[in-house]
């Protein structure tokens, strides 16, 4: 794609900054703070209807939930390198990024249609699937963009700011959601509105209306990247060729085997953005489940975790800058296992196998806390995993690079959902079954040990 007109350095990684505050939202709103509990509670009262006990309900739901993301997970990181490699072929990029994002608009816009009376959970699961696979698969085209932004010294401020950019995006989008749209049990918004638009608080339009709001948000916001970002001419690179694509993919693979310090990130990566992303889906959800909260309370603490995110995003691309990725993340991961030991160890009755006072507002505060952290360390995470990958990608092959690092964040994105699953149904407790993510981050912080903090590539 060219154009005669000259696109300034600047305004390109302007950009490609809006990828990041168009894209949020389908993390924020739908697989964490809005769509993920509004899924859970739905799923709750329906297996709740159907006889079970209350325990058993929200074990089932969160089961249902983490294996629907499982199968999703396995379906995006099986196709994430060969996609990568495919581009690289052509050494075309925004053409792909348009293509997923068709999926994502088409996939947020149809869970509009999952009904509150649970009666078709399986749509929705399925939908958010659709637009899920196409959020997370544009975004490798994405993130093999990066080297080309800015020297590889600035890759560690560019990623956290954009990260930074992308969650206070997540955050407005979240605020419109809880002011004007979600309804309380009492059928009115957190400010006291009906929903807007007219829509029936009854049958759940409003909370519904987080599927067309995060599409149309998309959509528009999209724009400025196809405005300012575009494909650098590559000489010798043809129309996409899937025998090269397999050929290309094939070598890196068995280029694994000498190349020990990109070997061991991709592993740690693995675990650690699992263990990660099971934090995401499952935080809104364990506040549903463990703590009874409303949606609205779970969007509060969602806006708490937004600003969280873009701020120490921000400040951990500054600690990037000047430390480097690996100390980044070692430190975000150990913070965040003491997390994860909170969350498991509380419920509604005891703190640490002590008892608390009925009706105490302390596992509240506490969860409030842990939601500040698992934001902010999350979003810190992430921007300094992404320039880490940078300082180990192939300059010739950026996107096939990223293709692999998104296979293992995405090979493996079934285990973190599929163990809480188990462990939920073993343990018939949404609290424990939550547990395996820390085993997660320990596995990654050990495989860390072998990644060289400025890559191994000549």
């Amino acid at each position: 794609m060219t154009t005669g007109k000259v696109i300034s350095a600047r305004k390109r990684i302007w950009g490609w900054y809006f990828f990041d505050w168009a894209s949020q939202p389908y993390h924020t709103l739908l697989v964490t703070f809005i769509f993920g509990p509004f899924f859970a509670s739905v799923a709750a009262q329906h297996f709740l209807g159907t006889g079970m006990s209350e325990q058993a309900a929200d074990a089932q739901a969160q089961s249902m939930w983490s294996f629907g993301l499982g199968i999703i997970g396995l379906f995006i990181g099986l196709g994430a390198p060969f996609l990568g490699a495919l581009a690289d072929s052509s050494g075309r990029r925004v053409p792909w990024v348009f293509a997923f994002s068709v999926l994502y608009v088409i996939g947020a816009f149809g869970l509009w249609y999952m009904l509150p009376d649970g009666s078709n959970l399986w749509w929705g699961l399925v939908a958010f699937g659709i637009g899920f696979i196409g959020a997370e698969w544009a975004l490798i085209f994405i993130n093999s963009q990066l080297p080309s932004l800015v020297s590889d010294k600035g890759t560690g401020e560019i990623s956290g700011s954009g990260f930074a950019f992308g969650y206070i995006g997540g955050l407005v989008a979240l605020a419109i959601m809880l002011l004007l749209f979600v309804e309380q049990s009492n059928g009115k918004t957190l400010i006291g509105l009906d929903p807007a638009f007219g829509f029936d608080a009854e049958a759940r339009e409003g909370t519904r209306f987080v599927g067309p709001l995060t599409a149309i948000w998309f959509a528009v916001f999209m724009i400025p990247y196809f405005l300012w970002v575009r494909d650098a001419p590559v000489a010798g690179k043809s129309r996409a060729s899937v025998s090269a694509a397999l050929a290309s993919l094939g070598r890196s693979l068995r280029g694994l085997k000498h190349n020990t310090s990109l070997a061991a990130y991709l592993g740690s990566s693995m675990f650690y953005r699992d263990a990660l992303n099971g934090l995401y889906s499952f935080g809104g959800v364990y506040a549903a489940l463990v703590l009874n909260w409303e949606v609205t309370q779970i969007g509060v603490f969602g806006i708490i975790g937004a600003l969280s995110a873009a701020l120490f995003s921000w400040l951990g691309g500054k600690f990037d800058r000047r430390f480097g990725p690996k100390p980044v993340i070692i430190t975000a991961i150990w913070l965040l296992i003491g997390v994860c030991v909170i969350i498991v160890s509380m419920s509604r009755e005891m703190f640490f196998g002590l008892p608390l006072a009925e009706g105490s507002n302390m596992p509240d505060i506490i969860f409030l806390i842990c939601g500040v952290f698992i934001g902010g360390l999350g979003g810190t995470l992430q921007a300094a995993s992404r320039t880490l990958m940078v300082r180990h990608a192939k300059p010739e092959a950026p996107t096939e690079s990223f293709g692999l690092y998104g296979l293992t964040g995405r090979a493996t994105a079934f285990l973190a959902p599929t163990l809480i699953g188990l462990a939920t149904m073993l343990s018939g407790s949404a609290r424990l079954g939550v547990s395996p993510v820390i085993g997660l981050f320990l596995i990654g912080l050990i495989l860390l040990r072998w990644v060289k903090p400025e890559g191994d590539r000549s």
